[in-house]
């Protein structure tokens, strides 16, 4: 079994170093890998070296990045609320992320460091709001994901508000609502990158922990966990994850939901394959979505949130009439 899950981590790092070189190398302008090599070393073409370092690396890490941070997110989050349904958009985080950053650039508009710290706030409001309403009314997984849709409604209808107020100064909100890496800025991505990669390192060390908390309370109980300290500092790296994304990537749904579910069938549960390899897939599918969202229906380019949707929406109802048979077969 071992064996197995080193050669699915092994398969999935090929895979993520394969989509970052397509990623890098096409487009409305095709480089090679022997230009790329070139250019790393100093010795490319002029034209192909700000293709690579203004436009292509730049998006290629913001995509693994933002793919990444969101796919884990979903990790701890269906861990902690113990609900496979739940993901950072599906139950309002992603949206709490992006009203805290529309308000953000509608009070402060030039002061794009304040995002991913926005960003961060609003998503872990939206989370521990939903968390404590699942504690308070004892609801079922289903219902608990419905609560989270209609807070993810009532949330994304307030940035929508914000944006009618100050269309003049949200001018590139409309693009950052639908998700996407075409007009990703250098100087939000850096710092919100770091980020992630602290928050990534930081629950991987913490894996046998969120483990044990998704095998539920009594065990967790059983074995001395520090069951309320733990839920909030998971909850915390969860919306820190899926703020900092947000906060250059925009509103990308369903990242958090598939890349969890397909970790799960190909490594199983255990914390130390399954941390890395969501993060690895979650970064390869959204280099994969943004290759095609801007090189299959060129000259034009849909945004990458759009493909994610069309992805993600019969995957979810999938998992949602899969979970309806079990609890009827029970």
């Amino acid at each position: 079994m071992d064996k197995n899950r080193g050669r699915a981590l092994a398969s999935v790092f090929l895979l993520f170093c394969l989509s970052c070189f397509l990623s890098a190398a096409a487009g409305s302008v095709n480089i090679s890998f022997s230009e790329i090599l070139a250019v790393i070393g100093g010795r490319g073409q002029a034209v192909h070296e700000n293709i690579l370092l203004r436009v292509r690396i730049p998006r290629t890490a913001a995509c693994a990045l933002a793919g990444s941070g969101l796919a884990v997110a979903g990790v701890v989050i269906q861990n902690v609320l113990q609900n496979p349904l739940a993901g950072p958009n599906i139950i309002g985080v992603n949206a709490g992320a992006g009203l805290a950053v529309v308000l953000c650039g509608y009070f402060f508009p030039l002061s794009y460091r304040l995002m991913p710290a926005a960003a961060f706030f609003g998503a872990l409001a939206a989370v521990l709001f939903i968390y404590g309403l699942a504690k308070k009314t004892g609801a079922s997984r289903v219902t608990l994901v419905l609560a989270g849709v209609s807070v993810n409604s009532l949330l994304n209808a307030a940035s929508d508000l914000v944006h009618t107020f100050g269309n003049d100064t949200l001018t590139s909100t409309y693009s950052f609502r639908l998700g996407g890496f075409s007009a990703v800025s250098v100087q939000v991505l850096v710092p919100a990158g770091i980020f992630i990669v602290l928050c990534l390192l930081f629950v991987c060390l913490l894996g046998n922990e969120l483990e044990v908390l998704g095998l539920g309370e009594q065990v967790a109980m059983s074995v001395g966990l520090n069951i309320r300290l733990f839920r909030f500092l998971f909850l915390t790296l969860a919306a820190a994850l899926a703020g900092a994304a947000v906060s250059f990537a925009g509103l990308l749904g369903f990242v958090g939901l598939i890349a969890p579910h397909m970790a799960r069938r190909m490594v199983g549960e255990e914390c130390g394959y399954l941390l890395p390899f969501t993060a690895l897939f979650g970064a390869c599918f959204v280099m994969v979505c943004d290759l095609a969202a801007r090189t299959l229906w060129a000259p034009y380019e849909i945004p990458t949130g759009i493909l994610l949707s069309f992805v993600g929406a019969p995957f979810f109802l999938y998992l949602l009439f899969q979970q309806r048979r079990r609890r009827s077969h029970d």
